[in-house]
């Protein structure tokens, strides 16, 4: 054994399932790096996924993952697609304390049509939510899906809805051993002084144009093997690509795959629905199983009592 796997063994998967806050403090510019590792693993290991859906769905986490923990709130950001590809929904959410989760709904027969066109979602839209735990205030942003570049819509939302320049670089992969591991970067250009109407710089401030474009540059150099290495610690990534520019990182923040459903939740959802439909749901013994789409859990219930404590 040679020294490098020796070293690498010491420390197994030290930089994954956590975002990392940094900022460049040449140029007031602030970013999140995101790893994950068991979290989109045990995700993408809960359904039967084709390679390029899986591959898709882990990409929408990180995103997710690293564009909610950018935000200080006490709730769940969530992120939906949904389109007239072969890809017809994704969800991915994050709670404020690092827990995530996700799937996808796709139509099985068109994917190989879609792997040939090089387009699995189609057109569509993506709805970003910000649901708060306390209170009722909801925020709601929307942006169109013309292609499989996610980034290329958060980009676009961004600059045109909450006019903040935004890099983002994203990749997800399976290894020989077939874990996955997926990665995001993202920097953001940080509001002036003075509220939102100082927010945007103008472009005649050449300066502060030049520190983004720099930036931005050296932000795609980032390859997506080290978006993705788990023996790549953030901070020397990071290192790697700013230290011109003089990077800056604070405490991870840990993440975790977490499903909430629970047997109470689905029985409310039940009970909420028109008798027809539950008579229709239900099997010859009266029962009805329903199975969470995150997490793949299934529920029985007794068609008759759904408020009973126990699983058939």
């Amino acid at each position: 054994m040679n020294d490098v796997n020796e070293k690498k063994l010491a420390k197994p998967f030290p930089w994954l399932d956590a975002v990392l806050p940094f900022q460049l403090e040449g140029n007031a510019l602030r970013g999140r790096f995101v790893r994950l590792g068991v979290s989109i693993d045990t995700i993408l290991r809960q359904h039967d996924y084709p390679l390029p859906v899986a591959r898709l769905l882990a990409e929408m986490t990180a995103l997710a993952a690293a564009l909610g923990m950018a935000m200080k709130f006490e709730g769940v950001f969530t992120i939906q697609t949904k389109t007239d590809g072969a890809v017809r929904m994704m969800v991915a959410d994050v709670t404020s304390d690092g827990a995530v989760r996700a799937y996808a709904q796709f139509d099985e027969a068109a994917i190989e049509g879609a792997k040939e066109s090089g387009s699995l979602l189609g057109r569509g839209h993506l709805v970003m939510t910000l649901d708060q735990k306390l209170g009722d205030e909801r925020y709601q942003g929307v942006v169109q899906v013309e292609s499989d570049n996610l980034t290329q819509a958060f980009q676009l939302y961004f600059k045109q809805s909450e006019q903040i320049p935004t890099g983002l670089v994203v990749a997800a992969h399976r290894d020989e051993a077939g874990a996955w591991q997926a990665g995001c970067l993202m920097i953001q250009r940080m509001p002036r002084e003075g509220g939102q109407g100082a927010a945007m710089p103008t472009m005649t401030d050449t300066a502060i144009e030049d520190d983004w474009l720099r930036a931005m540059a050296l932000m795609q150099t980032c390859t997506l093997d080290e978006l993705t290495d788990p023996f790549l610690a953030a901070p020397d990534l990071l290192f790697r690509l700013f230290h011109e520019e003089g990077v800056r990182v604070y405490e991870p923040l840990a993440l975790r795959h977490e499903c909430r459903c629970s047997r109470d939740k689905i029985a409310g959802v039940l009970a909420g629905m028109p008798p027809d439909e539950l008579k229709a749901m239900a099997q010859d013994e009266g029962h009805i199983a329903a199975t969470c789409q995150f997490c793949s859990k299934t529920y029985r219930f007794d068609a008759e009592n759904l408020g009973s404590p126990d699983p058939v």
